[in-house]
């Protein structure tokens, strides 16, 4: 692998992480991350009307109720975010 190659691979990784924010930076700790990975799953349930409708007969609940269920766990998917230390 030559150098050229290398940054044509890097510059490429970071228009892919300036357009879309659900493949990260170097910056980005855990729980941003699984926060994100959580969000990308509850919209794409609520989107895709077949497995909204799957997951509402799992539980027994109506469609609609579903979808509410799964607006709410968006706020906070993963719970309060841990503290961070100030250095």
């Amino acid at each position: 692998m030559q150098a050229s190659d290398r940054f044509n691979i890097n510059s490429q990784l970071e228009h892919l992480q300036a357009k879309y924010v659900g493949t990260g930076h170097a910056d980005l700790n855990r729980f941003e991350w699984a926060v994100n990975i959580q969000r990308d799953s509850y919209a794409s349930y609520i989107g895709h009307y077949p497995m909204l409708a799957y997951f509402s007969v799992a539980e027994n609940e109506s469609v609609g109720r579903e979808r509410y269920n799964f607006m709410q766990k968006m706020l906070l998917p993963c719970g309060l975010p841990p503290e961070r230390e100030d250095d």
